[in-house]
């Protein structure tokens, strides 16, 4: 089985990604993840453009063992003796040249001559062997192009000794079914190829970097040049995660295989997502959200008969623990038994369809289906009665350069009960006033604010997330023109929520498990 090479540029193309630049020790992170992927080569940055990338891919050629660490330079003598000078202590390393070869960029960027741009990438190649003998060409723009010229300069770095050619689609403007040709007649134009590792780097302007690196692969090539989560210019770059599970789900169709620890790709992604702030939509193949989430009730009933149903990888193929089951409005009963199960909960098939149905109008109006949301509508059908705290009054005093302090009054039933707390700020104070009353102290996990109306008055929606001694979790919301006063009630919300007794048929003990 043919293998293809994964040559990650997330360092380098990745980086340019508007508002994701990453610093050296950022860099590094990354680069240490690479490895733990097993990709290829690192493309660590491009030396001469700055101090900063100079030493980052410094520092990651002398830390990173494994894969071959690359530096990106032009067709100019700085910037080969930049990538050099960087990479001087590394123990695999290559020097990455690169020129533009469509007349659309020789005659308005370069303003150069075809031939000049020929003997300029000739004089590249061979100085850069002078460092190393492992040297990448690439023709920028290769896919506007023309043929003959392309081949022309693509044959000339072969025989000046470039040991890998990469065919990019800077500007994403090519087609699947072009590219393929286009990677066919080189190879029948340029024998020398064969001699060679032939690469391609796609961009994904049309949205087809990945198929149009795929028709690459079906035409012989053998690396691919990808960036995690397909970060970089423009639209950005291949996504590795797309590339490397393409090759691993359909193996048999490529008759291909790649290096690369398929079970990091998750980590790798979350890792880059985090320190690049670039977030990775929901619908984002192999690594979003929703790549492993069922909502869809015929899916979901599928996929517990059998995850081949629906799925067409496994979760842990990728470094997710399991698929996710969403309820929403289009679950349907199936799904609902089992979550109700999970929770160990035990009702008849007439509560079920109730319960069913007070779900079904619940997700028309929330996005999101929490294991609270469901308990409310058990205990709403099974008639259970919550230890319920209410809120009765908030005093608050605070100031630049006082301490807040809360005076809160609760009931429970006819008793009204008060208490003072100090904090950190009116709502730390508040809620330590209410922990004095209920002789509760839950762990705060989260705390959100919004406003959900216009203007100077708008209400305000806090939501809280806590969790009790146990390790049960619950949440809280309430809303307020008052954000102290929505903090409040949020709170007493989930310590309600807290204190709720197990609906009949459930143990307190599987009560904890939420």
């Amino acid at each position: 089985m043919r293998r293809v090479r994964i040559f990650d540029t997330t360092l380098r193309d990745g980086e340019q990604a508007p508002g994701a630049s990453l610093n050296a020790k950022e860099k590094l992170e990354i680069a240490r993840q690479l490895a733990r992927l097993k990709v290829d080569v690192i493309e660590a940055g491009f030396p001469a453009s700055s101090k900063g990338d100079f030493d980052a891919v410094r520092t990651v050629g002398r830390e990173i063992k494994g894969p071959v660490i690359c530096g990106l330079g032009r067709c100019l003598r700085g910037d080969i003796e930049a990538v050099a000078e960087a990479l001087r202590g590394a123990k695999r390393w290559r020097i990455h040249t690169f020129i533009s070869t469509s007349d659309i960029h020789i005659q308005k960027q370069l303003r150069k001559s075809p031939e000049e741009v020929l003997a300029m990438a000739r004089a590249a190649v061979r100085l850069a062997r002078r460092f190393t003998d492992d040297v990448e060409f690439s023709p920028m723009d290769a896919t506007r192009s023309r043929m003959e010229y392309l081949a022309r300069v693509v044959e000339a770095a072969v025989k000046e000794g470039a040991t890998t050619v990469n065919i990019p689609d800077t500007v994403g403007y090519t087609t699947p079914a072009e590219f393929g040709k286009l990677i066919a007649n080189l190879f029948e134009m340029v024998p020398a190829l064969r001699n060679v590792t032939v690469s391609v780097h796609c961009h994904n302007d049309l949205g087809l970097a990945v198929a149009n690196s795929l028709a690459g692969v079906e035409a012989g090539v053998n690396q691919v040049e990808c960036s995690v989560n397909g970060i970089g210019e423009r639209a950005g770059n291949a996504s590795l995660e797309e590339i490397v599970m393409a090759l691993h789900t359909r193996r048999s169709h490529y008759n291909c295989e790649t290096g690369v620890r398929t079970e990091e790709i998750v980590r790798t992604s979350r890792l880059v997502a985090r320190l690049a702030g670039m977030p990775v939509q929901p619908n984002k193949a192999i690594v979003g959200a929703n790549a492993f989430a069922h909502e869809a009730g015929i899916h979901q009933d599928g996929v517990l008969k059998g995850r081949d149903t629906y799925e067409i990888m496994t979760p842990q193929s990728v470094g997710l623990t399991e698929s996710r089951f969403v309820l929403g409005k289009h679950s349907g009963r199936h799904m609902l038994s089992r979550k109700l199960e999970e929770l160990g909960v035990k009702v008849s098939a007439a509560k079920l369809e109730r319960i069913y149905d007070a779900l079904m109008a619940l997700a028309d109006k929330k996005k999101h289906i929490y294991d609270e949301d469901i308990m409310t509508l058990v205990e709403d059908e099974t008639g259970v009665v919550a230890e319920v705290f209410r809120l009765e009054d908030l005093e608050i005093s605070s100031g630049s350069h006082k301490v807040p302090t809360a005076v809160v009054t609760l009931s429970k039933g006819k008793r009204k009960m008060s208490a003072q707390g100090r904090g950190d700020g009116p709502v730390d104070a508040t809620y330590k006033a209410i922990d004095k009353i209920t002789g509760l102290s839950p762990r705060l996990l989260d705390y959100g604010l919004r406003a959900i109306s216009a203007g100077k008055d708008a209400q305000g929606e806090v939501t809280v997330r806590i969790r009790g001694e146990k390790g049960r979790e619950t949440f809280g919301r309430g809303a307020s023109t008052d954000v102290v006063e929505a903090s409040a009630k949020a709170y007493v919300d989930a310590v309600n929520r807290l204190l709720r007794k197990p609906p009949a048929g459930k143990s307190a003990r599987a009560l904890d498990r939420f």
